[in-house]
């Protein structure tokens, strides 16, 4: 008995590892979160339990993980991205040790690189950006983030999970000091056929990116004055809709 964390990917279906495939198709039983491409849940054997995270509790998921590994079924828990980028694989993780059920992570393609990546945006750049800051988007609710150390932080800034709190994340960024001009992009349902782009400046992208979908990426820095060289000579976006106003 063994429970795969695995990780999917950032959406579009062919961005799974060959190792974690190769798992999906010989599970015993899938528990899939409910952004996983339907291509790949439809992978798993046609006598597995398929059971869809969609509205059940963190603490429930956990517990089922554990029941699940306790008999003695291959279990694969199909989550986006990588288990542990914003993914709470290391919650689950914590309580499948705890629980004495064996156990193990199979990473998946972060959508911290691969969604900048799939609009033309490369998150570090010689001579533009150097390293990366990582945030989530939850965040800004509270006092999470400290947004004079971002504010001031060289680099690229990439917010997961923020298109709600984009107003709010650009203004305090703003008021912290960050240069308004900062160009600045969203990235809505990367690495997806129909995924879509806006970028320009900080003060503006709120405005810019309103109507997007979710799920979306935020990015700041100058390596977003990038895409437009990087979008003319890539043929693997012709699909995507991009608004550039930088």
């Amino acid at each position: 008995m063994t429970v795969f964390l695995v990780g999917a990917g950032p959406g579009d279906p062919g961005l799974i590892t060959a190792k974690g495939l190769e798992l999906v198709r010989s599970c015993d039983a899938l528990v899939y979160d409910v952004l996983v491409a339907p291509e790949l849940v439809d992978e798993a054997p046609e006598d597995a339990l398929r059971i869809s995270r969609g509205g059940i509790g963190q603490h429930e998921l956990n517990e089922l993980l554990v029941a699940l590994g306790r008999q003695g079924l291959e279990v694969v828990r199909l989550k986006g991205g990588d288990p542990f980028v914003f993914g709470r694989g290391g919650e689950e993780a914590l309580a499948l040790s705890d629980a004495g059920v064996p156990f193990d992570v199979v990473p998946g393609v972060s959508a911290l690189s691969a969604v900048p990546a799939s609009a033309g945006i490369p998150v570090t750049h010689r001579g533009v950006s150097a390293q990366v800051t990582l945030v989530s988007g939850h965040s800004a609710n509270g006092d999470e983030l400290d947004y004079g150390h971002l504010a001031s932080t060289p680099g690229t800034l990439v917010v997961f999970m923020g298109l709600t709190q984009l107003p709010k994340l650009a203004v305090r960024l703003i008021g912290a000091g960050k240069d308004p001009a900062t160009p600045a992009a969203v990235v809505s349902r990367g690495t997806h056929s129909d995924g879509e782009t806006v970028s320009g400046r900080l003060h503006e992208i709120a405005e810019l990116a309103a109507g997007l979908q979710s799920p979306a990426l935020l990015v700041v820095g100058d390596v977003v004055a990038l895409r437009r060289r990087v979008e003319r000579v890539s043929p693997m976006r012709g699909a995507a809709l991009s608004r550039d106003l930088a």
